[in-house]
């Protein structure tokens, strides 16, 4: 395979390293339940979401604060952290 170069003379592009995250994986599903959450409040509140054909959309959002719940409790006991892997 052909090497990639970053000028024409034939030089190498230095490797890409990415900036540290400020932000821990926890918030981000700390997050995320806190939408899913919205989300069932506003499907519960106007009944013309739920009617219908539409009886199933209740259980979006209970499913996915059910998953936002495994997945803090994976986070909150230590799991998940590639640092420790």
């Amino acid at each position: 395979m052909p090497q990639e170069t970053g000028t024409e003379g034939g030089d190498t592009l230095p490797p890409i390293t990415p900036p540290e995250a400020a932000l821990r994986t926890i918030e981000v599903v700390r997050w995320g339940m806190a939408l899913w959450a919205v989300a069932l409040v506003v499907v519960l509140l106007v009944p013309a979401l739920r009617e219908g054909d539409r009886s199933w959309w209740v259980w979006v959002p209970v499913s996915g604060l059910a998953l936002g719940v495994i997945g803090h409790v994976y986070l909150s006991r230590g799991r998940g952290n590639a640092a420790d892997a």
